[in-house]
């Protein structure tokens, strides 16, 4: 099971590493356990992680009209994870492009 399965740059989550320099967000396995992400996150970013918050989001149910009638579906569900890292380390999700 991969537990990170993407990090979150979005403008809410960018407005919060701004406020708070130490949080970070990312997309996680719905079985992840906290434990697990903590791992995750110290074996690939080479930080130390304080404490990790953890929340399920629930698929939306979508419906469009198009030529063909009315198209009702629903978007996946995920949970999301919120990392605090210790004092004076930081993550550069940036570096890579």
């Amino acid at each position: 099971m991969e537990v990170l399965i993407k990090p979150l740059i979005t403008e809410k989550m960018t407005a919060i590493t701004e406020k708070y320099p130490n949080r970070y967000g990312f997309i996680v396995d719905k079985r992840a356990t906290k434990t697990q992400i903590r791992k995750a996150v110290e074996d690939m970013y080479d930080v130390s992680v304080a404490s990790v918050n953890t929340m399920i989001y629930l698929g939306k149910r979508q419906t469009r009209y198009t030529r063909t009638g009315f198209q009702s579906g629903r978007k996946n569900s995920y949970k999301k994870a919120i990392v605090t890292l210790h004092e004076g380390q930081t993550i550069d999700f940036y570096s890579n492009i």
